[in-house]
C-alpha cells in the first residue's frame, strides 16, 4: 500500500500530561497570591485607575535557570524600591520565535544541544516560575505554542503575543482563554492595525481545538479576554515610540472602541536592535510621562546580569554566566538607573 502520512516525521515522543506536572510542581497559596495580586494590579493600570507604570524587564530569553534566579534576586529589591511608582514584573521568556531557524528556547531545547527534551524543558520552566512566585517575583512571558499554557499559565502574571503571531487566528483564540492581561505587539511593518484586530478578536468567545489538563485533545470554549493592550515595538518603517506615533495609535484604539493605553518596547526595532539605545527610548517615554501623557501604561526592557549577548556554541562551558544567548541586553546596574528615571517621571506626573 502506498504510504500517504508522516512522510516527513521521523519520531514522535509522548508528552507529559499537564496534570502530572501540576501534581509534581503544584502552585501553593503564596505563589497564587503573587500571581493573582499582580494580575489585578496590571488590570488596574491598564484601565487607568492606577497612575503607576507597568515595567516588564528581564532577559531576552532564559537559557540558564540559575542565572535567571540570580537576576530575580537582584531585581526584587528594585521592585520593592519603586513599588509606589512602578509595577515591576520579571520578563521570563521560554519560547523564542525564529525568523528562519535557531535555538527556540528553554522549553524546546533545555540542554542547548539539539536534543529537544521538551518534557524536561516544561519541568524546568514551571519549576523556575514557581520559585519566583514563592519569592514574590511575578513573571511575564510570551506564549508561542498553544499547548504550553496548560503547563505554565497559572504562574504567569502578564503575557505577550508577539509581532509574528499577532495575526495568527490560533494565537487569538488561545489569548481569548488566557487568565492574565495580554500585550499584543504591533506587526513587523510597524503599524498597529493587526494588533488592534487581534485585541478585538481575542476579547470575544471562541471555540477551538486544544488539550485539557489530562493531555487529551479537546474542544476548548472561552469567554474572551477583555484585558488586552497594544505594545509598540517599532517595525520595518522605523521606531514608533515618539509622542506623535503614540498619540496617533491612541486615536486608532479609541476609534476601535479599545482603551487608548499603550506600552513601549524599548528594544527591537524601537532601538534599531542596539541594546544600548534602549536608554534613549526610555528617556523619550520619561519625557512623555512627565508631560502628563494619558496613553502610556508601561515599558519593556531587555536586561540581564551582564550586558550584551553571546553566540551559542557546542562548548557550553565557555558561555558567560548571566549573558544572553539571544538578543543583547543592558545589565542590571543600567536597569536600576533607568527604573530610577522612570519612577521620577511618574512621581512628577502624580504631583500635577
Amino acid at each position: 500500500m502506498t504510504t500517504t502520512s508522516d512522510l516527513h516525521v521521523v519520531d514522535t515522543r509522548p508528552l507529559v500530561p499537564p496534570y502530572l506536572l501540576h501534581q509534581d510542581l503544584s502552585i501553593d497559596d503564596l505563589s497564587a497570591k503573587t500571581v493573582a495580586t499582580t494580575r489585578n494590579r496590571i488590570q488596574t493600570i491598564l484601565r487607568g485607575h492606577d497612575s503607576r507604570l507597568l515595567v516588564i524587564v528581564g532577559p531576552c530569553s532564559v537559557h540558564d535557570v540559575d542565572a535567571a534566579k540570580e537576576y530575580a534576586r537582584q531585581l526584587h529589591p528594585l521592585r520593592q524600591k519603586y513599588s509606589e511608582q512602578l509595577e515591576v514584573v520579571m520578563r521570563v521568556y521560554f519560547e523564542k520565535p525564529r525568523t528562519t531557524v535557531g535555538w527556540k528556547g528553554l522549553i524546546n531545547d533545555p540542554h542547548l544541544d539539539g536534543s529537544y527534551d521538551i518534557n524536561t524543558g516544561l519541568r524546568r520552566a514551571r519549576s523556575l516560575l514557581l520559585d519566583l512566585a514563592r519569592e514574590g517575583m511575578p513573571a511575564a512571558t510570551e506564549l508561542l505554542d498553544p499547548v504550553v499554557p496548560q503547563y505554565i499559565a497559572d504562574l504567569i502574571s502578564w503575557t505577550a503575543i508577539g509581532a509574528r503571531t499577532t495575526e495568527s487566528q490560533t494565537h487569538r483564540e488561545m489569548a481569548s482563554g488566557l487568565s492574565m492581561p495580554i500585550g499584543y505587539k504591533n506587526g513587523t511593518d510597524g503599524t498597529a492595525t493587526i494588533a488592534i484586530h487581534a485585541m478585538q478578536a481575542a476579547s470575544k468567545p471562541h471555540h477551538f481545538l486544544g488539550i485539557n489538563r489530562q493531555g487529551h485533545a479537546s474542544i476548548i470554549s472561552t469567554t474572551g479576554n477583555p484585558d488586552g493592550h497594544l505594545v509598540l515595538r517599532g517595525g520595518k518603517r522605523g521606531p514608533n515610540y515618539h509622542q506623535k506615533e503614540v498619540n496617533l495609535v491612541a486615536s486608532e484604539l479609541s476609534k476601535s472602541g479599545l482603551a487608548a493605553r499603550v506600552m513601549v518596547d524599548c528594544s527591537h526595532d524601537n532601538s534599531n536592535k542596539d541594546f544600548r539605545k534602549q536608554r534613549d527610548v526610555l528617556y523619550e517615554v520619561v519625557n512623555q510621562v512627565k508631560q502628563g501623557s494619558a496613553h502610556l501604561m508601561g515599558v519593556m526592557l531587555e536586561s540581564h546580569l551582564v550586558e550584551g549577548n553571546q553566540k551559542l556554541t557546542s562548548d557550553l562551558s565557555s558561555l558567560i554566566y548571566g549573558q544572553s544567548i539571544t538578543d543583547a541586553c543592558i545589565d542590571i546596574k543600567t536597569t536600576e538607573l533607568l527604573l530610577d528615571e522612570l519612577s521620577i517621571a511618574v512621581t512628577t506626573k502624580q504631583s500635577f
